[in-house]
């Protein structure tokens, strides 16, 4: 394999490394997450479990208003996510939470793992603890400029590096680079171009 072969096959590496799902191996039993992570009475939460076998999920606990249904793809410990909303009366504290796992579905190995329980904490902050954003603007507003008063105003500390979506595109672009050398390479070879 010559060195386009091995920048090519480099290249898929590091792509299929990238859209490889790493956020629950390193707990292959299954958690509980919360967002936000610390959430005040009366909030709204997005819980999001891994470990039940199947499609859905009931999230219990007495720090919620109701039960929250999760629901997600399944599989083996796939995550499964829901919403639902911190009593508004609930003492700050750490509190538990159930989550009671749903029937994997028909077909071979039906009902392994039904009603197994995930459980976890959800930690309640009082709401003065939590810091939160002024109702108004607490510096004169950018007026003028039209569309580009935004651009001016930007402030270079809040300036992010690339996300993933940058860097898939920039991987997917790195690739068809690679193929297009491959290919134009094995042309000159051939003396067809």
């Amino acid at each position: 394999m010559g060195p386009l072969g091995i920048t090519l096959c480099a290249g898929v590496a590091a792509l299929a490394a990238t859209l490889t799902p790493t956020a629950y191996a390193a707990n292959p039993a299954g958690g509980v997450s919360v967002t936000p992570s610390t959430p005040a009475p009366g909030d709204e939460v997005v819980l999001e479990v891994t470990g039940c076998p199947g499609e859905r999920a009931t999230a219990r606990s007495r720090a919620f208003v109701s039960d929250a249904r999760l629901v997600g793809p399944g599989g083996p410990g796939g995550p499964l996510s829901g919403e639902t909303r911190i009593r508004t009366s609930l003492a700050p504290g750490s509190h538990p939470v159930t989550i009671v796992c749903a029937d994997a579905g028909a077909g071979a190995g039906a009902g392994a793992g039904a009603g197994a329980e995930v459980e976890g904490t959800i930690e309640v902050v009082a709401a003065a603890a939590r810091p939160t954003a002024p109702a108004s603007p607490v510096a004169p507003v950018q007026a003028g400029g039209g569309g580009a008063a935004p651009l001016a105003a930007a402030d270079d500390s809040r300036v992010e590096g690339p996300g993933l979506a940058h860097t898939l595109t920039g991987l997917l672009l790195a690739g068809a680079a690679a193929v297009a050398v491959v290919l134009r390479g094995a042309r000159r070879r051939r003396g067809t171009e």
